[in-house]
């Protein structure tokens, strides 16, 4: 039988208690304790207290190979679990596995959230280069990892402390560089995402490794302008299946998009068209993510009719999804698109949420024009910086390799952020 150690109680009514578990019920207990959102000493104290209430030992576990485990559990909870282990005539390594399996087993991992109505999120920007179809991809991956599995996010606090303000010299108020990440272990929100490549030039496409659509074939553009040649269901690729299990699918772009804005011109509701092509494939996915063009021509007007908010539907759940640089181009385009959106919603009687701003390839060595620029985004307050992700080596590598960011550098800070920004906008 293994021994077990009491150390010096941390608090007036815990101790600390050291045995063995197995490595792999270890890592079980450390992901549902996650995704129920309680400490794992919590649902150690749970499942000791339910195995000594039970009436036989449960079944006998593998306990081979198993390493230390330290928890604190309340005073006086261990020397009963050692009494009731002796008169099962079971090792207190084999004791304490079947009191977590057992919380396991009475736990079970939650289902996904998914929403009542699948959220549309237009991710836009009339400038190009500001790294558009990044925070797309990226976004998507965040909200479709695995929810039975551990990954590093930036926890809110973080991204709060990045854009915080301190008084400079002068008095006036600047933006606080901050490297350090606060950073924790989270299940994945194992959401079904579609990404929809929007953009003629098929960046989102050629990044995660996809083929564009032949000219000769059918494509998105075909079905919004009422000439479809099939099913769009046909055209749609599932994204790194080993990584994220089936829930990630691309629908890829074709290069007749750069036409759009001209087959559009000579359709019925043309604001619409978007909506007609993609309605039918919503009750296969909890978000569509629609990665924009860099253009302010119909096509995105009816990206941002696709993004409005529907009867019934929350606010904040869809809408548009603002990524900028932090220099002065940006501004100047963010102006255009607000006024396009702004205008749409006056026009057509719709309400369009904005979800917030994405501040990319963020470099504080760049000095007054990047940091006054960041201050100049957070300052707008409505809407609000949801995001700041920098300019880091990992996401060019991951496009040149033609792989998904969250894959090829899962706990690279670009990752992490990418992460934070889904539980931001969910």
């Amino acid at each position: 039988m293994v021994s077990l150690m009491s150390s010096p109680a941390t608090s007036s009514d815990r101790e600390k208690v050291v045995s063995k578990l197995p490595g792999w019920l270890r890592q079980n207990l450390k992901i549902r304790a996650a995704q129920h959102g309680i400490e794992i000493q919590a649902a150690v104290e749970q499942g000791i207290t339910e195995w000594c209430r039970l009436a036989a030992s449960p079944p006998t576990l593998d306990t081979a190979g198993a390493d230390s485990f330290s928890t604190f559990l309340p005073t006086g909870q261990w020397e009963e679990f050692r009494s009731v282990a002796a008169d099962r005539r079971v090792s207190l390594t084999q004791g304490l596995a079947q009191a977590v399996q057992f919380w396991l087993d009475t736990n079970p991992a939650p289902n996904v959230a998914r929403p009542a109505v699948t959220r549309r999120i237009v991710v836009c920007n009339q400038k190009g280069g500001v790294g558009k179809t990044a925070i797309t991809a990226g976004l998507g991956e965040a909200l479709a990892e695995d929810d039975n599995a551990l990954h590093p996010v930036r926890v809110a606090k973080a991204l709060a402390k990045a854009l915080r303000t301190s008084e400079a010299a002068d008095g006036e108020e600047r933006i606080e560089a901050s490297n350090p990440l606060d950073v924790e272990n989270l299940p994945g929100l194992g959401l079904r995402v579609l990404l929809v490549d929007f953009d003629p030039q098929c960046h989102l496409t050629n990044q995660l490794g996809a083929t564009p659509l032949p000219l000769t074939g059918d494509s998105l553009t075909n079905h919004m302008a009422g000439d479809p040649k099939g099913d769009l269901r046909d055209l749609i690729v599932s994204v790194d299946e080993e990584s994220f299990g089936g829930r990630l699918h691309l629908l890829p772009a074709c290069n007749d998009a750069f036409l759009l804005d001209v087959r559009l011109s000579a359709v019925r509701a043309r604001e619409a068209a978007l909506e007609r092509a993609l309605s039918p494939l919503e009750d296969d996915y909890d978000v569509i993510l629609v990665d924009c063009p860099p253009s302010l021509g119909l096509s995105m007007d009816a990206a941002a009719y696709y993004g409005r908010r529907r009867d019934g539907e929350k606010l904040g759940q869809s809408g548009a999804l603002i990524v900028v640089q932090a220099e002065d181009s940006s501004a100047d385009a963010y102006e255009l698109l607000t006024t396009q959106i702004d205008d749409l919603r006056g026009d057509l009687q719709i309400d369009i949420d904005y979800l917030g701003i994405v501040v990319n390839l963020y470099d504080s060595r760049r000095g007054y024009i990047a940091t006054s620029s960041l201050q100049g985004w957070v300052d707008i307050k409505d809407p609000r910086v949801v995001g700041l992700i920098g300019d880091l080596k990992e996401q060019k590598e991951a496009v040149r390799v033609k792989k998904p960011l969250l894959s090829y550098a899962p706990r690279s800070q670009q990752a992490v952020g990418m992460r934070a920004l889904a539980r931001e906008v969910s």
